[in-house]
């Protein structure tokens, strides 16, 4: 079977260890049986051809900006030729803050982390889910984020503040693309346990496009 090709799309706020990041993802995907770049500039998006052939992409860009033409390509990469889309924390849901087609693609956007870094909190695992089959729920110290959420999306992990139920980790689809978000991950190493790295692995394979169903 051919191997999926992912692109880490990396850079944005050096706060949340970018390149560190995807060296542990970009490991992750390996040993899931993907070919990966790491990739540097958001012009990539911009060859069509070269959009064309990413299975996964996995934004690892907190914050920073995006250009009309860029978003536009990686929506439609999504969305019409079925590109994945999947990543963690701030990478992805804190990415382009001013842009609403993005985080309408993402199914959320960061709003807060209540605490700050060091807050002690339990993820609990939506049990019965497709994706949740043997994971166990698990506690972590870190940043616990609260999220402006799609009411349609596909809730697999979620936390608590006070009564408030949030979710955690979700899936979506987007046109003919498949989304994953886990909202876990300051802390690079958080990514290395192996409750939370099976966990986002899983996610990830979920999310990208067989190659089979590549666009011409």
């Amino acid at each position: 079977m051919e191997r999926r090709l992912a692109w880490i799309l990396t850079g944005g706020y050096d706060g949340h260890q970018p390149a560190r990041v995807a060296a542990i993802v970009a490991d992750t995907l390996g040993a899931d049986g993907f070919d990966v770049q790491v990739v540097t500039t958001l012009d990539v998006l911009d060859d069509p051809a070269r959009l064309r052939a990413v299975d996964l992409i996995v934004p690892n860009w907190t914050m920073g900006t995006i250009s009309p033409g860029a978003l536009a390509a990686w929506l439609a990469a999504v969305r019409e030729g079925g590109t994945g889309v999947a990543g963690v924390h701030g990478g992805m849901a804190d990415a382009f803050r001013s842009e609403p087609a993005y985080h309408e693609m993402v199914g959320g956007q960061w709003v807060a982390h209540p605490g700050g870094d060091g807050v002690t909190y339990e993820v609990q695992i939506v049990k019965g889910h497709p994706l949740a089959g043997g994971l166990q729920d698990f506690t972590v110290t870190s940043e616990q984020y609260y999220l402006h959420v799609d009411p349609g999306i596909d809730v697999l992990a979620t936390t608590r503040f006070g009564a408030v139920v949030m979710p955690v980790a979700w899936t979506k689809t987007y046109g003919r693309g498949r989304v994953f978000y886990c909202s876990v991950g300051h802390q690079p190493e958080l990514l290395e346990r192996d409750t939370i790295r099976s966990f986002i692995a899983r996610g990830f394979s979920w999310a990208a496009r067989t190659s089979g169903g590549r666009m011409p």
